[in-house]
């Protein structure tokens, strides 16, 4: 008789609108990845699943992501807002996919400018 599968798997899918900030936050929480977490992006998702051999482990690991992910979240939006002249260059995602990214575009009013 072979033992029952005792895994708690939970799968956890969060929209941030586009697929830039989804992939920017999978790269965020990405380092805190165990082997038994798999985060990817799918469109303007970050879809991430964790796997545990008890509901207790599942719950605590899942509680430490999603705190992981609202701090990254809140960074983000924090630098967005101090970095209003953006311009939108090519960039790959998390996936190796094709997608866009910002860069900050200089400010044309500065005081280095000598054109008025």
């Amino acid at each position: 008789m072979t033992e029952p599968d005792t895994t708690r798997r939970m799968r956890l899918e969060t929209d941030h609108g586009d697929r830039e900030t989804a992939t920017t936050l999978a790269r965020a929480v990405q380092p805190d990845n165990t082997d038994e977490i798999d985060t990817r992006v799918d469109g303007s998702c970050v879809v991430t699943t964790v796997t545990r051999g008890t509901t207790g482990g599942l719950q605590s690991t899942v509680d430490d992501y999603v705190v992981n992910l609202q701090v990254a979240a809140r960074v983000a939006d924090s630098a967005l807002d101090a970095a209003p002249n953006r311009e939108r260059n090519h960039n790959t995602d998390i996936d190796g996919a094709s997608t866009e990214s910002t860069t900050t575009e200089p400010d044309r009013h500065s005081p280095t400018d000598t054109h008025e």
